[in-house]
């Protein structure tokens, strides 16, 4: 496959661009570009520029708003609600957080609703902007109804991602972020646009069957990963940032949608923890227990999550980005002429 080199500067202005010159407002473009860019920078290939061709098609068909101010009201000292006002998630959080954070240094703990947001990017972003903050995070959300319940073969869970991150003083944090389906669907569209099968397990056809077809995986459901487990933790999601804060589940997103494809309309849940509060005075002996915890586990070859996003993060910012010449067509053909 032909690949063009890009320097990150270069995804950044690229996405500005694809998104203003479609209507949306410089600021939310803004905070967009920056999730891209980052998913462009650490490989995650279905979180990049990837991204544009949905992010457009989702202005286009006028499900969302390109330029709609979040709405900010403290529910309770510990609670904070940004209203995102149906326009992209990015800006709501960029601004939330900074009173999610206050909270949770003055309390200990706090939570933040996202809702009346679309989203489509994957999570370790804002857990690790609060990592950086001092705090530890967890952010889940649902999506589209595209993931069939363990024992079932129809749409009723989204690919509802969990992300958890534990700040490390002096080295990058520990991070995961992961879907409750077996794989991120971006990863199976990516799969079709390369013409290459998937893996048996990670989705049906609309018979129900096991597929190794892309194509028809995207027609049929999607399957979580771990069975009955990840099935309960789907559930978990639905319930936790669909329910508990009042907006839609991945059924009520698809819905939504009325077949524009646009990306899923829902809510977003995140909770941060102050280990300085918690530890009540023994903050360092808890980052010492933690530390011992990681060596013992890359001590005997296993890997931290995120250890190759971080070691594609490093190389990313020495050498730039290497992009599907196809998939860079794809996204400037985007910007009107």
């Amino acid at each position: 496959m032909d690949v063009v080199n890009l320097s990150l500067e270069a995804v950044h202005e690229l996405a500005v661009s694809v998104l203003t010159s479609n209507g949306m407002a410089h600021d939310h473009a803004e905070a967009i570009a920056t999730v891209i860019t980052a998913g462009q920078r650490d490989e995650c290939h279905s979180h990049g520029i990837y991204r544009l061709l949905v992010c457009v098609n989702s202005l286009r068909k006028g499900k969302l708003s390109g330029g709609a101010r979040p709405e900010i009201s403290h529910l309770s000292p510990a609670v904070v609600r940004v209203n995102a006002h149906f326009a992209y998630s990015q800006l709501a959080f960029a601004q939330g957080s900074k009173v999610l954070v206050e909270n949770a240094r003055r309390l200990g703990i706090a939570a933040m609703a996202i809702t009346n947001c679309f989203h489509f990017s994957a999570l370790w972003p804002e857990v690790e902007a609060l990592a950086a903050e001092g705090l530890a995070a967890i952010a889940m959300t649902p999506s589209h109804s595209w993931v069939a319940p363990a024992g079932g073969t129809k749409p009723v869970f989204g690919t509802n991602p969990i992300a958890f991150a534990w700040p490390r003083p002096g080295k990058l944090p520990f991070v995961f972020d992961f879907a409750t389906s077996a794989i991120a669907r971006g990863d199976i569209e990516l799969h079709r646009r390369a013409g290459k099968s998937i893996p048996l397990g990670w989705a049906v056809d609309e018979a129900g069957a096991p597929t190794t077809d892309p194509s028809a995986a995207m027609h049929g459901a999607m399957l979580t990963f771990g069975g009955h487990k990840g099935s309960a933790l789907a559930a978990m999601v639905e319930l936790l940032a669909g329910s508990l804060i009042g907006d839609l589940t991945s059924i009520e997103s698809q819905k939504f949608d009325e077949g524009a494809g646009a990306t899923p309309c829902h809510g977003e849940l995140l909770i941060a923890f102050d280990p300085e509060v918690f530890g009540a005075g023994r903050r360092a002996e808890g980052d010492a227990y933690a530390e011992e915890l990681f060596a013992a586990i890359v001590g005997q070859g296993a890997r931290l999550p995120s250890q190759r996003r971080f070691e594609a993060r490093a190389r990313s910012e020495t050498n730039g980005v290497f992009v599907s010449a196809q998939l860079l067509a794809d996204v400037e053909a985007l910007i009107p002429a």
